[in-house]
């Protein structure tokens, strides 16, 4: 069985995608809630940029993860909706600015191989939260567009942030309290297609020529998922 405490793998120098969209819809009313559930990043929202933060919701639908956004708990940029939800197969809901950072992992926590085991990972990281049950007795498999959408959006920060190198679990980095994304998602398949693009579907976009993908303004105002559901308790 895998074990999330240590889902880690760093992105290579070469094999960066070109740039691409990804398909996201913002969550319905989230802009309501940016300004108390968001900070600040301390570091430049392109330069700084140097993880991503793999979480998956202790719940079964993208409202009830959206309830602790609501709440002002916790945040993520983007939601990746469950198996029986309408969006699911289409698109991931936006939830936070990338440029804004998301309240997604205790300023407390870090690891040595992560940016150097600098704490405070929400200023420099983007996070990627997956709806699914992680109950030590309801066991949903995670579905093949899952992994494959979290993976695409990935490669999407990989292609936009030019210092991003860090893909790490929740549970990696706060193993004390988390434990998602869960022993039951495929890290090793999510390596691969993030690294291989056997998954990238998605349109092109098109750049001025000669000019570097950082120096362009944000392709859209919104960023990616997950966020501090280390503030919940965790059953499994």
């Amino acid at each position: 069985m895998n074990d999330p405490r240590f889902f880690l793998f760093d992105l290579p120098r070469s094999g960066r995608p070109a740039p691409f969209r990804i398909p996201e819809e913002y969550y319905p009313g989230v802009r309501d809630h940016w300004y108390n559930a968001t900070s600040r990043r301390a570091v430049d929202p392109i330069e700084g940029i140097s993880a991503l933060v793999i979480h998956a919701a202790a719940g079964l639908s993208s409202a009830g993860a959206m309830s602790v956004m609501k709440a002002h708990r916790a945040s993520w940029h983007w939601l990746i909706p469950g198996t029986d939800e309408e969006p699911h197969g289409k698109f991931a809901w936006a939830c936070v600015p990338e440029a804004s950072a998301a309240l997604h992992v205790r300023d407390h926590r870090s690891y040595p191989a992560v940016n150097a085991g600098q704490a405070k990972v929400d200023d420099w990281s983007l996070a990627i939260q997956i709806v699914n049950s992680r109950s030590r007795d309801v066991v949903e498999p995670f579905s093949d567009w899952q992994v494959e959408i979290a993976a695409e959006i990935v490669r999407y920060c990989w292609a936009k942030y030019p210092n991003l190198k860090h893909i790490a679990s929740h549970a990696l980095l706060d193993p004390d309290r988390c434990s998602d994304p869960g022993a039951h998602f495929p890290w090793k398949r999510f390596r691969d297609l993030v690294l291989d693009g056997a998954g990238d579907t998605y349109p092109a976009l098109r750049t001025p020529a000669g000019v570097p993908m950082e120096l362009l303004p944000a392709l859209h105002d919104v960023a990616t998922c997950c966020a501090g559901w280390d503030l919940l308790p965790v059953d499994d």
